[in-house]
């Protein structure tokens, strides 16, 4: 997470007013007005190339604010998940690039602005194939079907319905979202059932 601070105190005093009165309390600056919007695409270009040459997909960037300050947080991914110190050694060269292009003179944010980088999480939508290659073997829905992601080519993706294959082109696939699945209490392993078996074995012997 990274932070950085570069708005400066402006002197107090009234509207219209032409000097300040010597026990006046000091003004905090006002939080400079940007275009998010803007500012987004502008950081997107900055970081993606080098997301990218990390050998990391940018999934996602989003500029906010959140009181005096902007929070720019960006997700990143790849094929097999993303660990912890992988996302510490995307975060730091993501910072380190915008601290060197705003030191070039192309100021991305004004003011201050803090820096968070994670990896999606499983509500994430699926719209990209790399979405749906990642999830091979989980349950989704999408298009009004509920199936699991079987596997996923050139042409599109195979999803198992109710035991029935179905193949669905990228052209005509909708944003997927994956299932959260609860394993059925008949099926769980608890882990000692074969120790309490045991047990009862041993007690049956002795007398």
């Amino acid at each position: 997470m990274t932070q950085r601070g570069r708005a400066g105190a402006r002197p107090g005093g009234r509207p219209g007013s032409s000097r300040t009165r010597p026990d006046a309390e000091p003004r905090t600056p006002s939080v400079p007005r940007v275009d998010l919007t803007a500012a987004r695409a502008r950081v997107r270009e900055v970081i993606e190339p080098v997301v990218t040459a990390a050998g990391y997909d940018l999934e996602d960037v989003n500029v906010s604010r959140a009181g005096r300050r902007h929070v720019v947080r960006v997700l990143v991914d790849t094929d097999g998940g993303i660990s912890l110190d992988d996302v510490a050694v995307v975060s730091r060269a993501i910072s380190d690039t915008l601290d060197a292009a705003e030191e070039s003179g192309g100021e991305l944010l004004a003011g201050e602005y803090q820096l968070e980088v994670g990896s999606p999480g499983v509500d994430r939508p699926l719209t990209e194939p790399r979405h749906w290659r990642r999830n091979t073997g989980r349950l989704v829905a999408v298009n009004g079907l509920v199936g699991r992601v079987v596997a996923t080519g050139d042409t599109g993706v195979t999803l198992d319905v109710d035991g029935a294959t179905r193949e669905l082109a990228w052209a005509e696939l909708g944003a997927g979202k994956v299932q959260i699945e609860f394993k059925r209490m008949d099926e769980a392993d608890f882990g000692d059932a074969d120790e309490d078996d045991d047990e009862e074995d041993e007690g049956e012997g002795e007398e």
